[in-house]
């Protein structure tokens, strides 16, 4: 919510993706509305192609000035669909890695997944040398990055502040 505020969005109605199958998805959403100041929140349960597809729709009636889409693998699987109905619909989209940009999405933030690998590839490499799996410490990502895909940004009419564009991890151009 405040990279949209740090967008310079006067979003009042934010459309949310989650999936309703996938327990972090009712996180996201208490997550988001915790942070809402004053935003009306539109949430959208989707777990098919299909629901996606209905979820546009709906949103072309609602009239949201931005969309999120919550984290999981299944929008993982859909990110170009995804980057392409919000393109479409002339929606400022926020997604949870960098993989969504990459693909047309207008910006995303969440951890860095080469990081998260690396540290998979650490206990890996702890396990094989003999340790525990039980022993080891549960660990979560440190680094997270903001990707700008500045021309979706410059599609949808947005200009992106400079202190945005300044604290971007990498901007797509």
């Amino acid at each position: 919510m405040q990279l949209l505020r740090d967008l310079e969005l006067s979003a009042k109605r934010v459309a949310v993706l989650v999936n309703p199958t996938d327990p972090e998805g009712y996180q996201t959403v208490r997550d988001i509305e915790a942070a809402a100041d004053g935003q009306q929140i539109l949430v959208h349960g989707v777990s098919t192609g299909r629901d996606i597809d209905a979820a546009f729709a709906n949103m072309a009636r609602e009239k949201p000035d931005a969309l999120l889409v919550g984290p999981g693998t299944f929008f993982n699987t859909r990110r170009v669909q995804l980057a392409v109905l919000a393109a479409r619909h002339g929606l400022p989209a926020i997604y949870p890695v960098r993989a969504y940009p990459e693909a047309g999405g207008l910006m995303s933030y969440g951890s860095d997944i080469f990081d998260a690998f690396r540290q998979v590839g650490v206990y890996t490499g702890r396990i094989l040398k003999g340790a525990k799996p039980a022993d080891l410490p549960v660990t979560q990502s440190t680094k997270f990055e903001l990707v700008i895909n500045l021309n979706t940004a410059r599609a949808l009419g947005l200009n992106v502040p400079p202190t945005l564009l300044a604290r971007a991890d990498e901007v797509i151009e």
